[in-house]
C-alpha cells in the first residue's frame, strides 16, 4: 500500500485532534500545569533515577510526558510527526520553563534528524500501532541509544487491538498480528468522544513476538517483559477502577498491558 499516503492521513488527524486533546478533561491541562506530571506508575517504577540522563522520547503528541521527564530532570528530546503537536509542545516547555528539544518527524525517520546518542529511548501507551514494519523502528531505536542505554515501552497489549470499538460492544475482529493496514473512520477523539471531529486513521497490529525479535535482531538485549492487567486508562468499556489507580477488565480474561526493557 502507499505508506506516504496513509501517514499523510494519520498526520492530519493528528494536527487536528491536538488543540481539541489540549483542552480536553482527558489532559487535564491545569492540573498538568500544577503538578507538572502526567506519567504513570510503570513507567516512573521501571526507569527510575532520570536525573542528568539523555531522553528521546518518541511519538510525543504535545509532550506532557516529555516535559514530566524535564521536570523530573531529564535532558529531553522529544519527536512527533504532528507539527501542530510539536508547536504547542515547544509553547508549553516555554510556558512552564521546562526545556525540552521538540522536534517534528515521522518517527521512522528520527534518525536523519537526530544524531545524538541517548541514555534512554522512551515511548507509551497508543504508539506502534501507527507503524507498518517495526524492524526500522527497532533498527532506529538502536542508532539512538548509546552502549549501555536503555530503551522502554509501556504499550496496550496487541489483544486490544483485536477489537472493533464502533460497534456498541466491542468485537473481536481483528488478527492478533494482521499485516494489512486497519483503515478507521469515526466520529470523536478517545480524550474527546463528543467532539465533532472525524478521525481518520490507519493503524497497524503487532504481536508481541514481533515486538521482541524486532529489538532483538536490532542488536539489543531484553532486561524486563512484563504483561498487566491493570492500566492508567479506561481503554475497554466498563473497566473498574481499583484502590491502586488503575482500571480492570471485569472478568478479566486477557491482559491490557505490556511492558518491556532492553539494553544496547
Amino acid at each position: 500500500m502507499d505508506f506516504k499516503k496513509a501517514f499523510a492521513i494519520n498526520k492530519e488527524t493528528w494536527n487536528t485532534k491536538t488543540y481539541i486533546h489540549y483542552e480536553s478533561g482527558f489532559y487535564d491541562k491545569h492540573a498538568f500545569a500544577k503538578a507538572r506530571n502526567s506519567l504513570n506508575s510503570y513507567e516512573l517504577k521501571t526507569l527510575g533515577d532520570v536525573n542528568d540522563k539523555k531522553l528521546l522520547h518518541l511519538q510525543c503528541h504535545f509532550g506532557q510526558d516529555s516535559l514530566s521527564w524535564a521536570n523530573k530532570g531529564a535532558q529531553v528530546t522529544a519527536i512527533d510527526i504532528s507539527d501542530k503537536a510539536i508547536e504547542l509542545g515547544k509553547t508549553l516547555s516555554d510556558e512552564l520553563d521546562l526545556p525540552v528539544d521538540f522536534v517534528c518527524c515521522n518517527v521512522l525517520d528520527t534518525s536523519a534528524h537526530i544524531e545524538k546518542q541517548f541514555d534512554i529511548v522512551f515511548t507509551s501507551y497508543g504508539t506502534i500501532g501507527w507503524l507498518p514494519d517495526l524492524k526500522p523502528w527497532a533498527k532506529m531505536i538502536a542508532e539512538r541509544l548509546k552502549p549501555g542505554g536503555i530503551f522502554y515501552i509501556v504499550e496496550f497489549h496487541p489483544i486490544i487491538w483485536m477489537y472493533d470499538y464502533n460497534e456498541q460492544i466491542p468485537l473481536l475482529k481483528y488478527h492478533y498480528s494482521q499485516n494489512e493496514a486497519i483503515y478507521d473512520e469515526y466520529s470523536g477523539t478517545y480524550a474527546a468522544p463528543d467532539s465533532t471531529i472525524i478521525s481518520k486513521e490507519y493503524g497497524w497490529n503487532h504481536s508481541l513476538s514481533e515486538v521482541i525479535q524486532s529489538l532483538i535482531e536490532a542488536g539489543l538485549t531484553i532486561e524486563l517483559f512484563a504483561e498487566h492487567d491493570g492500566s492508567p486508562y479506561d481503554v475497554f468499556p466498563n473497566m473498574e477502577l481499583r484502590d491502586d489507580g488503575l482500571y480492570y477488565l471485569k472478568n478479566q480474561l486477557f491482559p491490557t498491558l505490556f511492558e518491556l526493557k532492553a539494553r544496547k
